[in-house]
């Protein structure tokens, strides 16, 4: 196990720890369940009007067809995933690429303040990646890594 390793499986359960992530899996979640059953559901994300960079991004989003609903679904999938404690880590995984995108466009479109809550949501995201790095190099190590690691013979 790496230091860094070490350090957060010592931190992470303790109580005020374990409120935290549960607080921000849930905060996390909450974002995604609405604007993602919109989505599925192929309702207009936002009542601006097309003259206004906004509205005209979420119509043409919403006219493209099939990615609209699908990006709710994806949304919804990562909402609930987090939801629960044995799909968290897979959950916080799905939620890192959909939250990093719209980082970038509440970054590149005018949204007047969006993008605030947006760096909180990729930043409570990354907190639970990091919370979990036990588990996702255990993803990326090698199995002669481990047996090397605890002293087995080959």
């Amino acid at each position: 196990m790496s230091s860094l390793e070490r350090l957060v499986v010592s931190v992470r359960d303790r109580r005020p720890v374990v409120w935290f992530t549960w607080f921000v899996r849930v905060m996390l979640a909450l974002g995604f369940l609405p604007s993602g059953m919109i989505k599925v559901l192929g309702i207009p994300f936002t009542k601006l009007p097309t003259t206004d960079p906004v509205g005209y991004f979420f119509d043409a989003l919403l006219r493209t067809g099939e990615l609209y609903p699908f990006i709710g679904v994806c949304q919804l999938v990562a909402a609930v995933f987090l939801l629960v404690p044995r799909t968290a880590t897979v959950g916080a995984l799905v939620y890192l690429p959909i939250i990093a995108g719209i980082e970038v466009l509440t970054l590149t479109v005018p949204f007047q303040g969006t993008w605030v809550i947006t760096t909180l949501m990729l930043l409570g995201v990354i907190y639970l990646l990091v919370r979990d790095v036990d588990r996702l190099a255990a993803l990326v190590r090698s199995p002669e890594s481990d047996e090397v690691r605890v002293g087995r013979a080959r």
